[in-house]
């Protein structure tokens, strides 16, 4: 494998894991609820994965338990701000913090240990023997086909194709209004919070599995964050994520090359460099807001609905 090569397959790679997340956060942002409990939802799947697959030898399972431990963080995060109507702010950072915390805990037996199993690579047949991009591209495991190939279809299908999406979209931008419509506002804003962080864990799990195949205290190095942020950045649209993701994970492979190469730019540089880029992509979005690429959050995002006041 070449250097353009490694270097795109790594950026695949890299990237998954954000656009995985970021199309968890989507599912919860569309319909009007921010959660900023990422960070700690990908370090739950991310060790739920790596315990589960230490008890089973099977990866399958690990990302279906981490899918599964997403689903009940996102319940008790959903009946907190969808029920009760508690800030999402504080309630996003408390699943942040509660969920960094209980994987550091539940982590300790695992450090530095490596997966007991992983997601093999499966080649697409003669499409892997293309030069250049075909090791690159068809030369993957499951969970980046699922997350380039799969997801984002479903998801653009779902929200912009679709009458369901449109009530969706509705929801996120004027609850009171589809709830005078006879649209079950409340019981919609919990079932897609809790599918969202579920699928954010997932992204967990894609990391320990598929990506860095082993558990270590601080393995999501704020890409929860990097994600929620890549959420503005794409405008709320399954695509633009996917795409900001890989250019993310350019930033990373670009990293990862220049310490290999010994290019001589300090690791300190090169560390923080992703995290420069997303400050940069949450300044982009004022800028271009003002030309034709619509970057508009719901409306409704972050605000609590009271069915007693619309």
């Amino acid at each position: 494998m070449n250097i353009v090569s490694g270097l795109l397959n790594t950026a695949i790679l890299s990237g998954g894991v954000l656009a995985l997340a970021g199309l968890g956060e989507l599912l919860a942002e569309r319909v009007g609820v921010l959660n900023l409990g990422v960070e700690g939802l990908m370090a739950l799947g991310a060790v739920t994965a790596i315990a589960t697959v230490a008890a089973t030898h099977d990866p399958y399972i690990g990302f279906l338990a981490a899918l599964a431990v997403g689903a009940v963080a996102g319940s008790l995060f959903a009946v907190a701000t969808v029920l009760a109507r508690a800030s999402q702010v504080l309630c996003g950072m408390a699943l942040t913090m509660g969920g960094l915390g209980l994987a550091a805990t539940i982590g300790r037996t695992y450090a530095g240990q490596p997966a007991a199993a992983t997601f093999e690579a499966l080649p697409i047949p003669l499409l892997d023997r293309l030069p250049i991009i075909g090791p690159a591209l068809f030369d993957q495991n499951i969970l980046v086909y699922l997350t380039y190939l799969i997801l984002p279809f479903v998801l653009q299908a779902l929200l912009f194709r679709t009458r369901h999406g449109l009530t969706l979209r509705a929801i996120g931008e004027n609850p009171a209004a589809c709830d005078a419509a006879g649209i079950r506002v409340i019981p919609l804003r919990f079932i897609y919070v809790v599918l969202g962080a579920a699928v954010s864990a997932s992204a967990g799990a894609y990391l320990t599995l598929g990506f860095v195949p082993s558990w270590s205290d601080g393995v999501t190095a704020g890409r929860g964050w990097i994600a929620v942020a890549l959420v503005i950045f794409a405008g709320y649209r399954p695509w633009r994520i996917v795409g900001g993701a890989l250019l993310f994970g350019l930033v990373n492979a670009l990293g990862y090359l220049a310490q290999a190469r010994n290019w001589g730019i300090p690791s300190a540089f090169l560390s923080m460099l992703p995290y420069l880029v997303t400050m940069l992509f949450m300044i982009l979005p004022a800028l271009l807001a003002r030309g034709r690429f619509t970057l508009s959050a719901p409306a409704a995002l972050g605000v609590p609905y009271y069915r007693d006041q619309r």
